[in-house]
């Protein structure tokens, strides 16, 4: 099974480098984005989009999805919860630490890496009971970290900040 992974496009909160709110939705450049990632693309033949339910995920998938597949939606591909940290600046805690899987340090009540890695090692594992032979995912920044995790394993220092996907940015995996 082939998987593209796919980021979804800018939101404001990417450009403001805050932590985005759940409600956060893309703006006219992650339009823009996804209008060109679904022409990159329309030549995969997938089966299934399997989204984050987080509205910047799910209105990407749906630009996107030029083939008229289904939209499924899965809780386990949303982006890392950021808890008290949702809306405001990056700029409070060390992001080296944040994004590192060894970390202890607690900046609130922040979903912890190890949960993230998970709850998205989880889905990929189910992933391998399916009958697909392209899947097309749509989520965020924090799954592709864990996607990276579940892939190529947890780096020796556990940092993961410079692991990166750019905005609609799409990255292939083999099942």
């Amino acid at each position: 099974m082939k998987i593209y992974l796919v980021r979804h496009g800018q939101s404001g909160p990417n450009m403001q480098n805050v932590y985005n709110l759940k409600t956060s939705d893309i703006n006219v450049v992650g339009i823009k984005q996804a209008e060109e990632l679904k022409e990159l693309i329309k030549d995969i033949n997938y089966d299934v989009v399997i989204s984050s339910p987080l509205v910047r995920a799910k209105h990407t998938a749906q630009i996107i999805n030029d083939n008229r597949k289904e939209i499924l939606f899965d809780d386990r591909l949303k982006e890392r919860d950021g808890g008290d940290l949702e809306g405001k600046s990056k700029s409070l805690v060390d992001r080296e630490d944040y994004w590192n899987y060894y970390s202890t340090t607690n900046y609130g009540n922040e979903e912890r890496i190890p949960h993230l890695f998970e709850r998205v090692a989880n889905f990929i594992d189910e992933l391998k009971n399916k009958d697909y032979e392209n899947v097309l995912i749509v989520a965020h920044s924090g799954v592709y970290k864990a996607f990276y995790a579940y892939f190529n394993g947890i780096p020796k220092d556990g940092k993961f900040l410079n692991i990166i996907i750019k905005n609609c940015e799409i990255k292939e995996y083999e099942l």
